[in-house]
């Protein structure tokens, strides 16, 4: 028998891999001729990294760079073995765990640390880009990614604009005299499973600015501003990407990228399912065990574990996936799983499964008993 592990990170417990090889030593343990696989995966926000630098046997490459409140702090992003293709996770540089709570206002947060990450890898050589755009703590539209290559966001007197959101209401023209040279050769591919456009009731400050610290008045703001910058966009550069889907993701990094790097928005579900060459991985397989932190219904919507079904029934495979929290268990049977089931004991409070140690033995556990249900 063959079973392929393909587990989702479980967010502030475990790692892809952790989770992955949880499985694994599970059923060997029990079933030591069983062939085994594990897929690392990611769907583009947190653990993208690591699923790369695994899958493409390349390198990480460390630097300081700047937090979204402009403080230095080391940071990384991989370089693929050949040395052409660079992935970088913004939340590693851009993202919201990387400062206090109360230093949360996207009005003054910045993306300039993921450009200067670009800039670092354009200057190694790199031509190609996979960037990871989930869980930032900004909303500037890549205005400051764009500064640290080289770009000048200008108001009405010429006079260059400083950073955060707060400008966007008062960019009336862009400068690229100074954008570094390597840019025009680039190819980006943006790793992105948010649908939403640019500005507007489901554009990126009216859904996700109140989780960056933005009160009602500062979303509004934000809002008009994203509005007005698409203006300025099309007029400068001629594209309207107001209304694209993903535009509005990463706080309308993704419409920035799409704007003024020509970038490829992708599901990072697809992408990352891809690049591992996950198909080949399931030829002849028996059962996938697939999973995450949280499943519910919206995990059916792009998520790792619903295009894993997916692929899955295509193919002929059973399914089965575990969770730390699981929710409309029904839906999710109907859907195609083959099982669905919590590692998290309904007595253990939440904190303590949430531990490394824990949350690996709570699979182990759960597993110990579904796989030897699943080999008879």
């Amino acid at each position: 028998m063959k079973i392929v592990v393909a587990i989702d990170s479980f967010k502030g417990s475990l790692t892809s891999i952790e989770a992955g090889q949880a499985a694994i030593d599970c059923i060997q343990s029990l079933f030591p001729n069983c062939q085994t696989e594990l897929a690392p995966i990611a769907d583009g926000g947190e653990g993208m990294l690591t699923v790369m630098m695994s899958t493409t046997q390349g390198h990480i490459q460390s630097l300081e760079a700047h937090n979204p409140c402009m403080e230095k702090i080391t940071t990384s992003y991989g370089i693929s073995l050949d040395g052409k293709t660079a992935f970088i996770e913004m939340a590693n540089i851009s993202g919201l765990p990387l400062i206090k709570k109360e230093q949360q206002n996207p009005m003054k947060t910045t993306t300039f640390g993921t450009g200067e990450l670009i800039r670092d890898a354009l200057e190694k050589g790199c031509t190609d880009f996979i960037i990871g755009i989930g869980g930032s703590a900004t909303n500037d539209a890549g205005i400051g990614m764009l500064q640290a290559l080289g770009f000048q966001f200008l108001d009405k007197s010429k006079k260059a604009l400083g950073q955060g959101g707060e400008i966007l209401e008062k960019v009336a023209s862009v400068c690229i005299q100074n954008v570094h040279k390597s840019l025009k050769n680039a190819h980006f591919i943006v790793a992105c499973d948010v649908q939403n456009p640019f500005y507007g009731p489901n554009g990126a400050a009216a859904v996700f600015a109140k989780q960056k610290g933005a009160d009602d008045s500062m979303i509004e703001k934000l809002d008009q501003g994203m509005r007005s910058f698409s203006q300025v966009i099309q007029r400068t550069i001629g594209k309207d990407i107001s209304q694209i889907p993903g535009s509005g993701a990463a706080g309308g990094l993704g419409g920035g990228m799409l704007a003024f790097f020509n970038a490829e928005l992708r599901s990072g579900a697809d992408l990352l399912l891809d690049l591992s060459q996950f198909e080949s991985k399931i030829e002849n397989a028996d059962l996938i065990i697939t999973g995450e932190g949280r499943i519910d219904r919206q995990s059916l919507m792009g998520k790792i574990p619903g295009k894993i079904l997916e692929i899955g029934k295509r193919k002929g495979i059973p399914v089965i996936a575990i969770a730390g929290c699981l929710e409309d268990e029904e839906i999710l049977k109907s859907a195609g799983f083959k099982g669905i089931y919590t590692t998290k004991p309904d007595s253990m409070p939440l904190e303590e499964a949430m531990k490394n140690e824990t949350a690996i033995q709570n699979i182990k556990k759960v597993l110990s008993i579904v796989i030897q249900r699943e080999m008879k």
